[in-house]
């Protein structure tokens, strides 16, 4: 078979990989603790299950249009003035099965041969993949662990050529937990001005978590870039639906169009019951949440603080979202190699700082979504992994 050479470009995402080793791993009998996957360990709350249920048994078995149910599109410009108090058309939301499309489409958009798109890294992986994928050149822009890992509006701003097409950021953050201060983003909006033809993706999936008081800024919220900005959000994280497969998009009036072109030519549409469900979500109680919310705070100072109590790590407070990053360099081991000897020596699976870019090299994720008891067993079992090595060398 002659596969098209662009299918070589294309990347993958780490955490599905090592999840399939951890399954087979204890498929043979051996104990895992899993803080490697990105998923809420919380059940979606029993008012949302209700609600796709009640939408099935209502006769919500078929084809929607491509953008999505009406009102389930003005429940989304609801929820984004009620949360960030920004003003969106519902024309111009788009109901999409996860955050990947909004992405893809995106990137397919405005990635080409010659075109240049800038993006975070360490960061989620599937831009760069996607990225080259189109053909067009990825332009890391680095998070750096001394600024909280949060982008510099100057750095950015300074990387912008003539063939810059696309910025791609995210806040909070995949794979670190950063949180973009609204300054910085005062400071990017102001000098994007200066750059009529860079259009933004803000990749904000992870805007409902945030810790010690953080107030998440919406893209949306600077109007003089609305007509060039892409606002990625959803429902897995902030509402425990990872499986569900719904996320939404909202897009400049001159670019809804085309999303939904590419919308019909690939996935047509997402569930009928999963959109209504998602209104749900989005109009009914938040209590679940805030409990949720809760939770993971509480597991952040648990594992920030063990994680600072192993020799050789050292780990920042994340601001958001529920991943901790540490800095792994005082243990000698390079991120790859340690990730894989903690699954097959050790029984933990997290992931490389690598998964996620060049500039991850020296960290790894710890993902927080997951029991307090279950955390602290993983913790224990870094801790005698790296004791044991230190006697052994």
């Amino acid at each position: 078979m002659h596969l098209a050479e662009r299918l070589s470009r294309l990347g993958t995402e780490s955490a599905f990989e090592v999840l399939a080793r951890a399954k087979a791993l204890e498929a043979q009998g051996k104990s895992i603790v899993n803080l490697g996957i990105g998923s809420p360990d919380f059940r979606t709350p029993d008012n949302i299950v209700e609600a796709a249920i009640k939408a099935l048994r209502d006769g919500y078995h078929f084809y929607t249009p491509a953008k999505g149910l009406p009102q389930v599109r003005e429940s989304v410009a609801a929820y984004l003035h009620r949360q960030y108090r920004v003003a969106v058309n519902p024309d111009h939301v788009m109901i999409v099965p996860g955050g990947k499309p909004t992405m893809y489409f995106a990137i397919s958009l405005f990635g080409e041969p010659g075109a240049e798109i800038l993006y975070p890294n360490p960061g989620f992986p599937i831009y760069e993949s996607l990225i080259k994928y189109t053909g067009a050149t990825p332009v890391p822009i680095p998070l750096r662990e001394e600024n909280g890992f949060s982008l510099s509006a100057d750095e950015v701003l300074s990387k912008i050529t003539p063939r810059t097409r696309l910025l791609i950021f995210n806040t909070p953050a995949n794979p670190t937990g950063g949180v973009v201060p609204k300054a910085e983003l005062d400071k990017l909006a102001a000098g994007l001005a200066k750059h009529p033809d860079v259009v933004v993706l803000a990749d904000e999936i992870y805007s409902r978590m945030t810790y010690d008081g953080e107030k998440h800024t919406c893209f949306l919220s600077y109007e003089h870039l609305r007509d060039r900005t892409i606002l990625l959000d959803g429902w897995s994280k902030t509402f425990s639906m990872t499986g569900w497969r719904l996320g939404f998009g909202v897009w400049p009036a001159a670019l809804i169009a085309q999303a939904e072109r590419l919308q019909i030519n690939s996935n047509s549409c997402a569930s009928a019951p999963m959109q209504m469900g998602g209104m749900e979500a989005l109009s009914g109680p938040q209590d679940a949440v805030v409990k949720m919310m809760k939770a993971f705070d509480e597991r952040r100072h648990v594992i920030v603080d063990g994680l600072n109590s192993i020799p050789g790590f050292r780990c920042v407070m994340p601001k958001g979202a529920f991943y901790a990053f540490p800095n792994i360099e005082g243990t000698g081991f390079k991120s790859k190699e340690l990730e894989q000897k903690l699954l097959n020596d050790a029984g933990v699976a997290v992931l490389a700082g690598t998964a996620f870019g060049q500039f991850g090299e020296g960290f790894l994720r710890f993902s927080y979504a997951s029991s307090t008891e279950n955390i602290q067993e993983a913790l224990r079992r870094v801790k005698a992994f790296l004791a044991a090595h230190a006697v052994a060398r």
